[in-house]
């Protein structure tokens, strides 16, 4: 018999991973009332931006006024990502509760991504995460291509391990493992946790599954049968990452939610405040959502 979890902590990233490869451009007003709207579901963590330059992310040119605006609420944790030291400046600048650092386990994605080595990114985000902590800032590390790479196919665990080590041996956290082009089945996420959970405990890990191939979930599962308490999702499955080809939308946290709910996994999280936020940046952005939810909403509604 498996034993379930009796909780799981969702870490909405929409705000961020969701607006950053959409085609619509959300107004600073339409993502600091988002941002308001999932402060009230019940959710403890919301990463609400990123403090990349606005030439690679033009969608998210505006994280500095949206940091400073959105109304915090106590008991949530609000995040950005952070690339460099210019990032981190504004980030501590924005008063952000966590900083993500980022790097890839295939070098040509880090390539790609940082523009720079993976080898040249660790000094890097070595004196991010040093001067982070020096801040009281929290400090989680985000590792993309996994299980595979849209430029080098499958990624050995070899080369997860040694980027964990890393980000670990820095400081950080938590490491969140990224599926970045959502190829992997339940087997591959089994095999990766069980080489891994031998050397680091379970509240050490997140997951970070895109929904490319309808796997999300199911992952989603394998991973709560080894222990894994944190799972990275968008509302309505909003997402993906624009240097990574294949790359489609996230875990959508409403499918999520009535997975867990359905389980009797404890979440905290209002199913129906998360449809209501759901539906509000449906509207923003004028194009239907991902997510199984939204779908059916929509028949229904029609």
């Amino acid at each position: 018999m498996v034993h379930w979890p009796k909780s799981v902590n969702i870490k909405e990233v929409g705000p961020r991973d969701g607006l950053q490869n959409i085609q619509a451009l959300v107004s600073t007003e339409g993502k600091i009332n988002w941002i308001n709207k999932l402060s009230h579901t019940g959710l403890s963590y919301i990463e609400i931006t990123s403090f990349v330059h606005p030439k690679w992310i033009p969608a998210l040119a505006d994280s500095l006024e949206v940091a400073k605006r959105i109304e915090r609420v106590d008991g949530v944790t609000y995040a950005a990502l952070v690339p460099n030291q210019q990032g981190l400046e504004k980030a501590i600048e924005a008063n952000i509760d966590e900083v993500s650092v980022f790097i890839s386990a295939s070098e040509t994605h880090n390539q790609k991504n940082i523009n720079k080595s993976i080898d040249d990114t660790y000094p890097i985000l070595k004196e991010v995460v040093s001067d982070a902590l020096s801040s009281n800032k929290s400090v989680r590390g985000y590792v993309s291509t996994v299980f595979a790479c849209p430029y080098e196919g499958e990624i050995s665990i070899s080369k997860v391990m040694k980027t964990c080590e890393k980000l670990f041996e820095m400081g950080v956290n938590e490491v969140s493992l990224g599926d970045t082009i959502g190829v992997a089945t339940p087997k591959q996420v089994e095999e990766v946790l069980s080489i891994l959970l031998k050397y680091y405990s379970t509240d050490k890990i997140a997951m970070h599954f895109h929904n490319t191939r309808g796997t999300a979930l199911a992952n989603v599962t394998a991973s709560l049968m080894t222990g894994i308490t944190k799972f990275d999702s968008s509302i309505g499955g909003l997402g993906g990452c624009p240097y990574a080809p294949g790359a489609s939308g996230n875990l959508a946290t409403d499918d999520l939610l009535y997975m867990l709910d359905g389980m009797n996994i404890e979440t905290n999280v209002s199913k129906n405040k998360i449809h209501d936020a759901a539906l509000y940046i449906q509207d923003v952005i004028g194009e239907p959502l991902f997510s199984y939810d939204s779908k059916i909403s929509r028949k229904t509604l029609g």
